[in-house]
C-alpha cells in the first residue's frame, strides 16, 4: 500500500457550485481538497496549511486574486493556476507575469482543470534537465537575420541600428530556437522543451515570452512581421538567416 500523501489543494472561488463542483470531482480523484469563498478565508488558509497547489479565481468580492497570486508566489513554492471568466490577453499577461504555474479560463470541464493540474505538477515535481548538446564539428557562434546580430557566447543582441538589447534566459532560448530552424515552423512543444532548463516558460507562458520577444524584435509589436504566428501549428521566424561558424 502507497504511503505517499495525497496532493493537497486549495480552490479559492466565490461562486459556490463552482467551488463545490470542482471540490467534489478532484477529491474523487484521489487530491486532498480545501475550498475558500472569499481572498480573506483563502489567505487564512494558506496561513495555517501547506498546500501543493491553489486554483485562484481573480475575480473575488474583497481581495484581488492578482494580489493574492503576487503575495503568495513571493511567500511559497506552490503551485498556483489562476482561474478567471476574463479571456482578454492583458489578463492572461497578467496572471502568467505574477508568477501563475497556468491560466484557465471560464467555462471549462473540471477533466480539463484535472490534466492541467496534473501538468503542473509534472513540471514541479522534480527539475527539468537541460537538453542534450548537438554535436556539431563546429558551433554556430553568431546569427544574422533582418538586419540584427546574436552572438552566442556573449548573448548579445545588437538591433540594426546598432542598439544593444537585453535578453531573458528565456528570450535568449526561444530566440536561438527559431535561428537554428531557418524557413521552419517551431511548434509550442519545441520552444517549451527548448527553454525548460531555465524554469521560466510553461505550457501558457510560452505565449507571454513571445509577447515579450516582439516587443524587442518588432517595429509594431501588435502587428508583427518578423516573428509570426502560424495559427494551431506555431510560431516561424520570417527572415533569411546567416549563420556563423566557428
Amino acid at each position: 500500500m502507497s504511503t505517499t500523501p495525497p496532493i493537497r489543494v486549495l480552490v479559492v472561488d466565490d461562486d459556490q457550485a463552482m467551488r463545490q463542483l470542482l471540490v467534489d470531482y478532484l477529491s474523487g480523484h484521489g487530491l486532498s481538497v480545501d475550498s475558500a469563498a472569499t481572498g480573506a478565508q483563502a489567505q487564512s488558509a494558506v496561513q495555517k496549511s501547506v498546500y501543493d497547489m491553489v486554483l485562484l479565481d481573480l475575480g473575488l468580492p474583497d481581495i484581488d486574486g492578482a494580489e493574492l497570486a503576487r503575495r503568495w508566489r513571493a511567500e511559497s513554492s506552490m503551485s498556483i493556476i489562476c482561474v478567471t471568466g476574463r479571456n482578454e490577453e492583458a489578463d492572461m499577461v497578467m496572471g502568467l507575469e505574477l508568477g501563475a504555474d497556468d491560466y484557465i479560463t471560464k467555462p471549462f470541464s473540471p477533466r480539463e482543470v484535472l490534466a492541467r493540474m496534473r501538468a503542473v505538477l509534472r513540471r514541479t515535481a522534480t527539475p527539468a534537465a537541460p537538453a542534450a548538446p548537438v554535436t556539431r564539428s563546429k558551433h554556430p557562434r553568431a546569427y544574422r537575420f533582418a538586419g540584427w546580430d546574436l552572438n552566442l557566447n556573449t548573448r548579445r543582441l545588437t538591433a540594426p541600428d546598432q542598439r544593444q538589447v537585453s535578453l531573458t534566459n528565456a528570450e535568449f532560448s526561444l530566440l536561438v530556437a527559431f535561428l537554428g530552424a531557418p524557413g521552419r515552423i517551431v511548434s509550442r512543444e519545441h520552444l517549451l522543451e527548448s527553454t525548460r532548463a531555465f524554469d521560466e516558460v510553461y505550457d501558457r507562458a510560452i505565449d507571454v515570452q513571445i509577447l515579450r520577444l516582439r516587443r524587442k524584435l518588432e517595429a509594431d509589436p501588435k502587428n508583427p512581421t518578423l516573428l509570426r504566428t502560424e495559427r494551431g501549428a506555431g510560431y516561424f521566424l520570417d527572415a533569411e538567416i546567416e549563420t556563423l561558424w566557428g
